[in-house]
């Protein structure tokens, strides 16, 4: 009996020491199961997140990019007859002023939108200039060269060589953005500039001073747009970070060069700041100028530079359209207006010979 009892518990102990050796040896495998299943639920769970990521990372919608495409050909053409009305109805001395005055109201406008939280850009600091270069470079190159080659080539000539802007911006993204456009796309560029060349096969006059500020021109233009997309990445300024630290760098020194070329005297010497209907315009230019810049960005943000190169490249040739128009109506107005007058003062004359031969 004693003996039974000793072997009973040697082998319940017994039992209990394999039970015990075995969760033991358990224990490890189910840790490294759990960690398993950890692993592979927060594999599923990141998977997911990435997925979520690329789905909201996918390319916008055929509406956004129709839509930027409209408003930022309609916003440039707009703004040329504004600009046309105060150059030459009003007769403001200064096309430069009237660009500080729309950067001015880009950095109100973004500001005041910034306060209230409407609209979100990281708040200035020692990076942001190494982030924008360089667009406020290109923006001023692009500017001076553009004067001068408007100044020294007939229109015809000048339509067709900035019409290079569009294979030079397809050129430039595929360098630094390394994007790839399709055989047709390139193909149906080229037919841009071999229509253009037809067009004005009849004005190909040689001016190669003109010749190279145009083309400086395409070079900045195309550059610009391309280095405008590069810095609209959320990561660096964003759209609204880009249009307003852009015009803060470079509002200061076009009032500078305003300063020393005399616009500015000229244009605060203007006698038309009383007049109310000149006041509208030229806010309604400042807006509109606003209006333009953002549009470009949001352009070139749902679309692409070239798109937005082409864009302008059709926004031109209405933009001409519309100054035709624009000069006919003005003349007939000024036409029918000079007749009335006639017809008055004739009709006057006759009714005072009338008058003395009934006398």
């Amino acid at each position: 009996m004693a003996g039974g009892r000793g072997r009973s518990e040697a082998g319940g102990r017994g039992g209990a020491g394999r039970g015990g050796a075995e969760r033991r040896q358990a224990g490890p495998v189910g840790a490294a199961g759990r960690a398993r299943l950890d692993m592979s639920a927060g594999g599923q769970a990141g998977a997911g997140v990435a997925g979520g990521d690329a789905a909201s990372a996918g390319p916008p919608p055929r509406g956004a990019q129709l839509l930027s495409a409209l408003f930022y050909g309609t916003c440039s053409f707009l703004l040329v007859l504004v600009n046309k009305a105060l150059l030459t109805t009003y007769r403001f001395p200064s096309p430069v002023i009237l660009g500080i005055g729309q950067m001015a109201a880009t950095i109100m406008i973004l500001y005041v939108s910034k306060l209230n939280k409407i609209i979100h850009f990281p708040d200035f600091d020692k990076k942001i200039p190494v982030k924008l270069f360089p667009l406020p470079l290109l923006y001023v190159g692009n500017h001076i060269s553009g004067l001068s080659s408007t100044s020294k080539l007939s229109l015809p000539m000048f339509t067709v060589l900035r019409k290079f802007t569009i294979p030079l911006t397809l050129l430039l993204e595929t360098i630094i953005l390394g994007k790839q456009y399709s055989v047709n796309i390139i193909v149906s560029v080229f037919a841009i500039i071999l229509g253009a060349f037809i067009a004005a096969g009849s004005d190909l006059a040689f001016n190669l001073e003109g010749y190279i500020f145009v083309f400086l021109n395409d070079i900045f233009t195309a550059a610009n747009g391309v280095y405008t997309k590069q810095k609209m990445d959320p990561k660096e300024l964003g759209k609204y970070g880009v249009l307003f630290y852009n015009a803060c760098f470079m509002i200061v020194p076009t009032l500078v060069l305003s300063a020393s070329t005399g616009d500015l005297r000229q244009a605060t010497e203007f006698n038309q700041w009383k007049n109310v209907l000149f006041l509208i315009q030229f806010l309604l230019s400042c807006f509109l100028g606003f209006l333009l810049m953002y549009s470009t960005v949001l352009c070139s943000h749902y679309n692409s530079p070239l798109t937005t190169a082409v864009v302008g490249a059709i926004k031109g040739r209405s933009k001409n359209g519309g100054l035709w128009c624009f000069q006919l109506c003005w003349g007939s107005l000024l036409r029918s207006s000079h007749l009335l007058i006639q017809k008055t003062e004739r009709g006057f004359v006759n009714l005072q010979k009338r008058d003395k031969y009934d006398f």
